[in-house]
């Protein structure tokens, strides 16, 4: 658990019994931790050194966990705040610093190809917009274990579902699933290309056809910003789709539609109560209300809360 600020399984090992101890000799932790004396004395010297625990000649007595995790913390962030910045400026050097062909990449391995559609997933920082076709042949939607990764860290995915799709096995429930994970979803009679975009940076769409492992990426560019008033175009048009009765059961809604949980929301909501308060008294988790609240904007197709009260205002929607 505190391997990623630096603590090796040993380390954390004896840390913890010395945190449960108090105070201990580096026999008793070794007896604790079923490790040998030298291992155990070995780990305790790096402890000391690195300002988690103090003594030596003696008992041990571990530093108070707020104060030297805290600090290996907060030194593991800011290395990886160092880090982050320099990924950006090396794809913004990548970008500048290269040719106009730089700007589309041909993938053809399959393989290649997957991996690529993983990587720029778990890189996602905002938004991952997709459509969605039928019979998806390369990565499977069970198999898109990224953008659950995603969701989980608050990144937004919007997808754009063709109808067809709905006839594949099991489709709907994972439909409903994906509903109830934060994502929105809409629903055309057609969709006409599968395709995927990360953060207005990059896309991802097949080569020749939906059929073809064959993709290319199309990184920042101004045929991406064409890629991404075509999907806007396309998401307008398209119907919200939402969890109805039965494990695979779903409903269209019209973009504007609201359900009567939506209704006590902007209730409560335009009653000046508490983002806390009215997840209590709906029974809902704090994410749950926030998404719904985010779903709600949309619908209203504005950016803030004061915004979204003007409008349910306007259109009487509580």
């Amino acid at each position: 658990m505190l391997e990623p600020i630096g603590l090796d399984a040993a380390e954390e090992d004896v840390y913890r019994q010395l945190i449960s101890r108090r105070s201990a000799r580096v026999e008793d932790l070794a007896e604790a931790t079923g490790r040998s004396v030298i291992e155990v004395g070995a780990v305790m010297a790096a402890l000391v050194e690195r300002g988690l625990a103090t003594g030596g000649d003696s008992d041990y007595v571990p530093a108070p966990p707020t104060v030297s995790l805290g600090a290996l913390l907060r030194r593991r962030q800011a290395d990886l705040r160092e880090a982050e910045l320099a990924v950006v400026a090396l794809a913004e050097e990548y970008r500048t610093a290269g040719q106009p062909a730089d700007v589309i990449e041909i993938i053809t391995d399959v393989h290649a190809v997957r991996r690529r559609f993983f990587q720029i997933q778990e890189a996602a920082r905002e938004e991952v917009r997709s459509m969605v076709v039928p019979d998806l042949r390369v990565v499977p939607h069970r198999q898109n274990t990224a953008e659950r990764a995603a969701l989980r860290r608050g990144v937004r995915y919007r997808a754009l579902l063709d109808r067809r799709a709905l006839s594949g096995p099991e489709m709907a429930a994972d439909v409903r699933a994906s509903l109830a994970a934060g994502q929105q979803i809409r629903i055309a009679d057609t969709v006409p290309v599968k395709m995927m975009i990360v953060d207005s940076e990059t896309a991802l769409l097949p080569l020749h056809g939906d059929d073809s492992a064959a993709s290319v990426l199309i990184h920042r560019s101004g045929l991406l910003s064409v890629l991404i008033s075509f999907f806007e175009a396309e998401w307008k048009r398209a119907y919200p789709l939402r969890a109805g009765a039965g494990p695979a059961g779903l409903v269209e809604t019209q973009p504007g539609d609201l359900d009567d949980l939506d209704r006590e929301v902007l209730t409560l909501l335009l009653a000046g109560l508490t983002d806390q308060a009215i997840a209590g008294q709906l029974g809902l988790s704090a994410r749950t209300l926030h998404r719904r609240i985010r779903q709600l904007m949309g619908k209203a197709g504005v950016d803030t809360r004061v915004q979204l009260g003007w409008v349910a205002a306007r259109k009487q929607w509580a």
